[in-house]
Parts: C-alpha cells; sequence; structure tokens
C-alpha cells in the first residue's frame, strides 16, 4: 500500500487553545485582512460530475490560487501576524490601524521580517514586508524551486537558499532574528516561540470562514487537510470544533517522508522526521511539528495518513483534466493532495478499509482545501501533462 493511517477517538473535553479559534476571533481576522488593498474571498467550487463519479453527494474545492494574486493561502497567516505584531509593539489596537500609519511607522523603525520557507510562506512575508514598508530576509532549503526562489525575491526580499533542511533553515532564520533584532515571523511554534505562530494559526481562519458562509445552510461531513508544520492543519481543525455542532470527520495527510504529525501521533509524543525531506509536496516537507497544531491534532483529529507523493499527482491531474461540468482547478502539489486521498480511497479496492472506517458513501459531502496553484509551473506541467 502506498498509504498507512492511524485511527483517533476524538476528546469530548475543550482544551483551552480551542479559544484561540472561535467565530469571534475569525471575524477579528477579518478586520486585519482587510486593511490589504484588493483582499476578498477566494472562490468556492462545486465539483459535480466528480462526486458522481466516485459515489458522493457532493464535493467542494475551497481555491486558495486567487488569494491576492499570490497563488497560495499562506498571506493569511503572514499578514494577521505582521499585523498583531505592530499592534502590540507599538501599542495600537488593530482596529485603529490603517496602512498609512503602518507604513509611516515601520519606515521610522526600519523593521525587517525574517522567516525561512519552502516557497509559499517566504513570498507571503516578503510582499506583507513590502505593502507595510518593511524588509524582509527570507532564508530557503537546499534544492528550493528557482521559480519560488525569484517570486519571492520579485516581492524585493533578500533571499538565500541555504545548504540545509527546512527545519535547519528555520534554526537559522531564528538565529539571525536573535541576533540582529529581526522580526522572526514563522509557523513552527516551539519552546519560548508561541505568539507569532498562534497569530499565523489563527489567521488562517479566514479560509474557513468564507468557506462557512459560501457553502451556506450546507455541511460538510468529511475534510481532509494537509499538514507541513501542521499549522493549517490544526487552524481549520480547532476552527470548525467550534464552528459546528458536530464538526467533519477530520483526515490528516502528509508525504511519506516528510510525516511528523503522523509519527508524533505514532509515538504519543512531539517526533522529529529528519533527513531530507524529500518530496514533490515541497510546503509540506517538514520534519517538525508546531506545538500548538500538535495539541489540537493528536486530541479532535479521525485519521492520520503517511502517504506517497502519488497521491499529489493523482489530484492535480483530476482537478485540472476536469470534466463538464465541473470547472477546472489549478492546484500545486501540496494543494491537491486531498483529492488525490479523496479520489484513490473510492476507487481502489486495496483502500476499501480507509473508506469504511471514514464512513465515506452517497451521502457524504467532502470538503478540500487547495492552499496552492502552480507555484512550480514547470513542475505542474510535466505532472499534469500541458
Amino acid at each position: 500500500m502506498m498509504l498507512r493511517y492511524i485511527t483517533n477517538s476524538r476528546i469530548s473535553e475543550y482544551l483551552p487553545v480551542l479559544s484561540d479559534f472561535t467565530d469571534e476571533e475569525a471575524e477579528k481576522v477579518n478586520s486585519v485582512h482587510s486593511l490589504i488593498e484588493g483582499f476578498s474571498p477566494t472562490p468556492l467550487r462545486s465539483l459535480e460530475n466528480m462526486a458522481a463519479d466516485l459515489g458522493v453527494r457532493k464535493i467542494f474545492v475551497k481555491d486558495e490560487s486567487f488569494r491576492l494574486g499570490l497563488n497560495a493561502f499562506k498571506v493569511l497567516g503572514a499578514g494577521y501576524a505582521a499585523v498583531k505584531y505592530f499592534s502590540e509593539k507599538y501599542n495600537i489596537p488593530t482596529e485603529e490601524l490603517t496602512m498609512e500609519n503602518i507604513r509611516k511607522i515601520s519606515s521610522d523603525k526600519d523593521i525587517t521580517l525574517i522567516t525561512a520557507t519552502d516557497g509559499n510562506h517566504g513570498r507571503a512575508v516578503a510582499y506583507i514586508a513590502r505593502i507595510l514598508g518593511m524588509k524582509s530576509i527570507i532564508y530557503m532549503p537546499k534544492g528550493s524551486s528557482k521559480e519560488r526562489y525569484d517570486l519571492i525575491e520579485s516581492e524585493g526580499a533578500d533571499v538565500t537558499v541555504t545548504d540545509v533542511n527546512y527545519d535547519g533553515a528555520v534554526l537559522l532564520a531564528k538565529k539571525k532574528a536573535e541576533e540582529n533584532g529581526y522580526v522572526f515571523i514563522q509557523d513552527t511554534a516551539m519552546e519560548g516561540y508561541t505568539d507569532i505562530p498562534l497569530y499565523i494559526m489563527q489567521g488562517y481562519m479566514n479560509i474557513l470562514r468564507e468557506t462557512a458562509i459560501q457553502m451556506g445552510e450546507e455541511v460538510p461531513t468529511h475534510v481532509f487537510l494537509q499538514a507541513g508544520v501542521g499549522s493549517f492543519a490544526g487552524s481549520m481543525l480547532a476552527y470548525m470544533v467550534n464552528h459546528y455542532e458536530n464538526y467533519p470527520r477530520t483526515v490528516i495527510l502528509e508525504p511519506k517522508n516528510a510525516n511528523c504529525v503522523y509519527m508524533s501521533k505514532a509515538n504519543g509524543r512531539p517526533y522529529e522526521v529528519t533527513g531530507d525531506l524529500e518530496t514533490i509536496m515541497a510546503g509540506l516537507s517538514c520534519g517538525v511539528a508546531s506545538t500548538i497544531a500538535l495539541e489540537v491534532l493528536m486530541n479532535y483529529a479521525d485519521m492520520f495518513v503517511s502517504l506517497d507523493d502519488k497521491f499529489a499527482r493523482v489530484g492535480m491531474n483530476k482537478l485540472y483534466h476536469a470534466k463538464d461540468p465541473d470547472p477546472v482547478i489549478i492546484s500545486g502539489e501540496s494543494g491537491a493532495v486531498g483529492m488525490g486521498f479523496l479520489y484513490e480511497v473510492m476507487t481502489k479496492e486495496e483502500y476499501s478499509t480507509v473508506k469504511d472506517i471514514l464512513g465515506l458513501d452517497k451521502n457524504s459531502v467532502v470538503l478540500i482545501i487547495s492552499t496552492e496553484g502552480d507555484t512550480d509551473k514547470a513542475s505542474f506541467k510535466s505532472i499534469v501533462r500541458i
């Protein structure tokens, strides 16, 4: 089998961490995002033909490739975290902030944001730094895509490709921030560093806030969430636990060579995956999970899955080569793995046990979040064969 899975029993206890991911907090996040010129909800696509083919009632795909022209969702976290940092540093309530007064103070104070990235997060930090009048320094792991490098640099960032893996680049960026007084904007919560990772996770909530509005009275029964350090998945799950009376069955998906959340669940404690973390899902190539995210995921997710890169390839092709009336969706390697997982589980006899455990059937309403578009166009074209 090209996947391994662990089932999980939800706890009924309401953990304190959930209080940071309520509908009320999501509205505050949206107010901050609304400061950004051109900010608007991304599309929610309904795949009617695919749903009929796979034997489920509905499939919805939230398409984050349209987020502020950045082709990925990461700006939601980076943007909210940068504004929250600014608000607290200079004691100005977020509701009193404007882009103009942020830019003026940023220019006077010479603020520099620094982070590590496989691509999308770094571009988001560089974009936010540019529009807020700040500087940015971005470290990338070895083997990073030149196209992703160029996109980050085009936002005015000082970009360096390191000779270490993603987690090594994170530690390097953290060290440089401490040595030079830079603002470290990273989504990996760790000992002594939790505020900004929490703000980043809160920023991601706007994805599901928008989705809930777009779905109206329709409620998802199943949600598939991809995980790198787990912050995106943890944010989505924490929001759903608060928002829905009976939140959807939630599956956490990771590449088998960078499955730190899966391995943490398997070992009953935080677990570091080492090595090159090789996978085509660059945005998920992480070996150390965020501590805040792990608390949510370990207690509230229904299943953890470690899978082969094939699932991402399948998902990319199924979304792109859609049959009428389904829309064509351009989803990158990290964005499409949920679609690939659904397709394989519903069509391959070898995964029938997974299908049965999750209760995927004709009554299921599946939500998939495509977190990125073709952020590496050469790779995308080779995989979908165009």
